[in-house]
């Protein structure tokens, strides 16, 4: 399936691995491909199944997190999709999502309980990650005191560019970017406490909110995109965690690994991926989902 051109149509966003279709006045449709990107380029090989598990763990935790967080969706029923998309009911079962157009606010509300990744990086020359002053002597992937709400903007390249909670202020005011950190910090503690009872620690994660209409004149925070999967979090098995060095993890580090190692300049066109990569992907993917939520197979 071409999810690029489903039912004749133009998506009315195309991003690296996630397309979405008009499908009503206040409603949008969410396909999650099997594309997968790195470095800011989509690869040139597709991971099986690999946009089931992102609808899934996301239905999984707008679920979960539904007594503590609206969300934007409405069905994943296929058959509750309007009428032109039913020729593709089987194609898009397991990777659709039918969700209410929201206003998106411009920040990635990002949570971190660990310090890897940017955190890391940020801290390592400053002492600081978006400006919140950490304790003296950390380690890579040691477990902070409390969680940290650590925000990012796109920048003119198209790069997550770390910010601080003050230029949140001045983006989307201050009682919304309290709002946001509250909400944030919230989400985290609850499906970190969740993951780990699972035998997974989530070391970081971003979020992304968005306001639906209520009524005539007013607007509910709501919980939108994907969340708390693998392309938006970084989990590690709990199992053989040891601070002092990056940990294995479920997100995309695999890939990137890989493509450091064949010392891909980062320019197009992108390589495709040869199948042992592949394979080892999609086992991470997939053994993430059912850690998660206990469920040995996809749908469909």
């Amino acid at each position: 399936m071409d999810e690029r051109r489903l039912a004749g149509q133009t998506p009315v966003l195309s991003g690296k691995v996630r397309d979405l279709y008009e499908a009503g006045p206040n409603e949008l449709l969410f396909v999650a491909s099997d594309r997968i990107s790195a470095f800011d380029h989509v690869l040139g090989s597709t991971i099986p199944d690999k946009g089931k598990v992102l609808t899934q763990l996301s239905l999984f935790w707008f679920d979960y997190l539904k007594n503590i967080v609206p969300n934007h969706l409405i069905s994943a029923d296929v058959a509750s999709l309007p009428q032109i998309f039913q020729p593709y009911a089987e194609q898009l079962r397991g990777r659709s999502m039918l969700v209410q157009r929201a206003r998106m606010v411009p920040v990635e509300c990002v949570a971190r309980g660990y310090l890897s990744g940017s955190g890391w990086k940020d801290y390592q020359q400053t002492g600081a990650v978006c400006g919140i002053r950490l304790p003296i002597g950390l380690r890579e992937s040691d477990r902070l005191p409390q969680p940290i709400f650590t925000p990012a903007a796109k920048n003119h390249t198209g790069h997550d560019e770390n910010i601080s909670f003050e230029r949140v202020m001045e983006m989307v005011g201050g009682s919304l970017a309290l709002r946001l950190r509250t909400q944030t910090l919230a989400i985290y503690t609850a499906a970190a406490a969740y993951a780990e009872s699972k035998g997974l620690l989530l070391a970081d994660t971003k979020f992304e909110f968005g306001f639906i209409p209520v009524g005539d004149d007013d607007e509910l925070l709501v919980l939108a995109d994907e969340v708390l999967t693998p392309d938006s979090s970084r989990y590690w098995l709990k199992a053989g965690y040891a601070p002092g060095g990056a940990q294995p993890s479920f997100d995309k580090q695999y890939v990137r690994d890989y493509l450091q190692a064949i010392q891909w300049d980062q320019q197009p066109p992108a390589p495709a991926l040869p199948p042992a990569v592949i394979q080892e992907t999609q086992s991470k993917y997939l053994q993430a989902f059912t850690l998660l939520t206990g469920k040995a197979a996809l749908p469909g």
